[in-house]
């Protein structure tokens, strides 16, 4: 590393390509030299240190360059081994900058430029089209949403301007004009959002007009104003109030548990709140205090509760069945294009994220206590008959944090959370819901909610029993079985339309009772950025020394300035983001070596990658493994991680770097992969892509997912088919654990075998090992056979890799025994 750099510039886009370091856990003494050196003035050595610029907001993104789902070039990733790439934005006090880390290791730079603070920005990825429906700006796109400081008219307030920049000719194609500030921007292939305080306002992909809008969000102190979740077609927002006639069955379970900090802390501000109002009624009786400062408190109080506004409320929105203009929820309304209304916490939610399937939805609240996760069932009739499960409560701790970023897996296994401390936590779970266990968690696979052992003893019968006794919840935890909820909203929510009676014949159906139960989760690692002199905070403290790692707290002399976004980095926050990749160290390990395909494979768990606020890209390698105090290890034993860091990246820009602006050229990575889905799109559509010479020929997979049956804007149908079956499994008769399965030998030719034998012989008539010839069971005399009590075959099972002809000869009986 000494030797030689780990920059140099890119060929293809003229950026700099950044290759991966070897990162090690840093013991106490080396993180007190690495201080030392990085504080002590470089007098000695004459070279001043290198300036770096401020990073204000850090994220991951998702666009047409990863985008396995319509990218050609990714279409066979298990036999090639070509993976989608990271793409990676920083958000700096000056301009912004984007970043690709294929599976090679090495970052490119892909976009830098330098105009002013940029407090949100996102890469759009290609609309979808139809015959009725065609993109505006095909020939400009990749195109580039950006929310800065200035807008391109330049009379605007700040922030109240989004403007789309064409990649491809580095013009501006689009500008759409706010009246009040803009706080973020989410985009998919259907609809561009952008996000107002308390409003929300969604413009189609392929003409950016505006297709709907919704003003009934509730407020959320921060860090996100207004906090969303878009998955590839619906759209998730905090309600600010709770309309019965829509609210779906089922929502969040109390958390009433807790530990024994949770309790001194909460007595702790009782106290504190007590003493509080003590001295102002006694300040208040010396004269030393105005009457009115109590009575403006009353009058505070009194506004607050004559409120409409309930905290905690999601409502979930189909954004291509619902109807253009104003999205209402209200008694009045008709439920067009809502998916489910329900409560999600008692506080006002802070973050809530889709996970990639966008059946499973993660919302947290403004303490930062607890996590839920739902599972959402719909109905195509309304939102009422609609269910949510709670399915887990990811228990974080007990002191108060705001979160920022909420990733999953791939395999929607692992859920990982940051808070604005810069801590992430890594929590297990599993899409169906359930305790994680090594059976579930240790295979590189998903695998089926029950085992064929727990199938074959009817254990789903009997719990199902058990929870319909309970009253719809069967948790383990004291105080989270058969109540739905320790709050008040709760309360009302069993009072309204109670289940009918017929619900009970259906108990496959996973929208009536019983509900599944509700598991909380503890994480089983959590990752805390180093703390280096990059991240010098504005507060005021002592210096405070850990294991590895440290802060630097420096006084404040001054005012600080106006933050440039609500999610930037204050005094003791740190802006985070991870997500879950493929391995990308093997270089930074392994530099002279060359990459084997299957050598991402051999861990169960994909790499997590954390970016900081300091511009350090750190990937972690996660091991899961059973609990090392269990006394016997068996499938439904707990788990634990080990977590280390394997490589990194610094990233951060500095003054002397060049910019990267549009135009570029045609080989540039974000271009190909634009032009490569936009193709894709067209082929789907069953038109002909421009530049194509005539009429194009259909290869085989596009032939029937582009044919023109039905000419309506259902071409992807098949794609977008998700089947959630209603009955459990079938569980055979033979396959209870009752039954013993015995072999039988042909009469005259029978041989004792040891029950540790696996191989069944026959002896001729000279005394020599033959194999067992075929025969007709129906010569058998069975009354003079001594069937031998013998370990018997596998049972046939459906996809069982034995051939048939194996098991020819031997024939089965099924003894029934109690």
């Amino acid at each position: 590393m000494a030797t030689e750099s780990p920059r140099r510039p890119s060929r293809c886009t003229g950026g700099v390509v950044v290759r991966p370091q070897a990162a090690t856990e840093q013991s106490y003494m080396e993180s007190v030299v690495t201080f030392l050196q990085d504080v002590v003035p470089q007098a000695y050595s004459g070279t001043p240190p290198e300036e770096k610029e401020k990073i204000v907001w850090v994220r991951f993104e998702n666009a047409d360059l990863n985008d396995t789902s319509r990218n050609m070039e990714f279409h066979e990733i298990h036999s090639t081994g070509n993976e989608p790439p990271l793409l990676l934005m920083i958000g700096y006090s000056d301009g912004m900058q984007v970043w690709s880390i294929p599976i090679s290791g090495e970052a490119q730079e892909l976009f830098s430029i330098r105009h002013g603070p940029v407090r949100a920005a996102r890469i759009l990825p290609a609309p979808q089209i139809s015959a009725q429906k065609c993109d505006n700006f095909s020939e400009k796109r990749p195109l580039l949403g950006v929310c800065k400081s200035i807008g391109s008219s330049g009379t605007s307030p700040p922030y109240c301007c989004v403007d789309l920049y064409s990649l491809r000719t580095g013009e501006m194609v689009k500008s759409i004009q706010f009246k009040t500030p803009i706080y973020d921007l989410h985009c998919n292939k259907r609809i561009l959002v952008v996000v107002l305080q308390e409003k929300i306002a969604a413009f189609d992909s392929c003409t950016f007009t505006k297709k709907f809008f919704v003003t009934s969000c509730y407020p959320c102190p921060g860090p996100n104003m207004n906090p969303i979740a878009l998955g590839s077609r619906w759209l998730a927002y905090a309600e600010n109030k709770l309309i019965r006639c829509h609210q779906s069955r089922g929502g969040a379970c109390g958390d009433n548990i807790q530990s024994y900090t949770a309790t001194v802390i909460s007595a702790a501000k009782t106290i504190k709140t007590g003493l509080t109002m003590v001295g102002k009624v006694v300040t208040q009786l010396t004269g030393t205090l105005p009457s009115g400062a109590t009575e403006e408190e009353i009058l505070a109080h009194s506004n607050l509760r004559r409120s409409p506004l309930v905290p905690g409320i999601v409502t979930i929105i189909d954004t291509d069945t619902v109807a253009e203009g104003q999205v209402l929820v209200s008694e009045d309304s008709d439920s067009d294009g809502i998916v489910a209304h329900f409560p999600a916490h008692e506080k006002p939610i802070c973050c809530m994220a889709f996970n990639p399937s966008g059946m499973l939805l993660v919302t947290t609240d403004t303490l930062g206590h607890d996590f839920h996760v739902f599972q959402i069932l719909t109905h195509p009739w309304s939102s009422s008959q609609s269910a949510v499960h709670h399915l887990y409560t990811l228990h974080r701790g007990e002191t108060e944090a705001k979160v920022q970023d909420i990733s999953f897996s791939h395999d929607c296994r692992w859920v990982v959370v940051s808070t604005l401390r810069g801590t992430s936590h890594v929590f297990p779970i599993n899409p169906y819901g359930g305790q994680p266990c090594v059976r579930t968690h240790m295979s590189p696979r998903v695998v089926n909610r029950m085992s064929r052992f727990q199938k074959s003893a009817g254990l789903e019968e009997i719990e199902q029993e058990l929870t319909s006794k309970q009253g719809g919840r069967c948790s383990p935890v004291p105080g989270l079985s058969s109540s739905p909820s320790g709050s008040p909203l709760h309360g009302k929510l069993n009072s309204q339309d109670t289940y009918n009676n017929f619900t009970n014949n259906n108990p496959g159906n996973p929208r009536l009772l019983p509900l599944p139960s509700l598991t909380v989760v503890l994480p089983l690692a959590q990752i805390k950025q180093p703390m280096t002199l990059g991240t010098i905070t504005k507060r005021t403290g002592p210096y405070l020394f850990g294991a590895g790692c440290f802060s630097i707290k420096a006084p404040c002399k001054s005012k600080p300035a106006p933050q440039i976004s609500p999610s930037k980095s204050v005094g003791g926050e740190f802006c985070v983001a991870a997500i879950f990749g493929s391995s990308r160290s093997w270089f930074a390990n392994n530099s002279g070596l060359k990459r084997e395909k299957d050598q991402s494979k051999q861990f169960v768990v994909e790499s997590l990658y954390i970016i900081s606020c300091y511009g350090s890209l750190v990937e972690h390698v996660l091991e899961p493994r059973p609990l090392s105090t269990a006394p016997k290890i068996s499938d439904d034993t707990p788990l634990e991680m080990l977590t280390c860091p394997r490589a990194s990246w610094t990233l951060i820009r500095t003054p002397q770097w060049n910019e990267l602006q549009p135009p570029f050229n045609a080989n540039h990575p974000l271009l190909l992969a634009a032009d490569a889905v936009q193709y894709y799109q067209y082929l789907l559509a069953g038109l002909v892509p421009p530049g194509s010479p005539g009429p194009i020929t259909r290869h085989e997979s596009y032939d029937s997912l582009a044919s023109d049956h039905s000419g309506q804007e259902d071409e992807e149908w098949l794609s977008q088919v998700e089947i959630v079956t209603h009955t459990g499994p079938h569980r055979r008769l033979w396959m209870g654990p009752q039954f013993q399965f015995k072999t039988i030998h042909p009469s005259g030719q029978t041989t004792v075998i040891s029950s540790s034998s696996s191989v069944l012989q026959s002896h001729g008539p000279s005394d020599t090992p033959q194999p067992l010839l075929d025969f007709d069971t129906d010569d058998l005399d069975l009354n003079s056979l001594r069937i031998q009590p013998v370990r018997s075959e596998p049972v046939s099972m459906p996809g069982s890799p034995r051939p048939v002809a194996d098991r020819r000869g031997v024939s089965t009986v099924i003894d029934a025994t109690s």
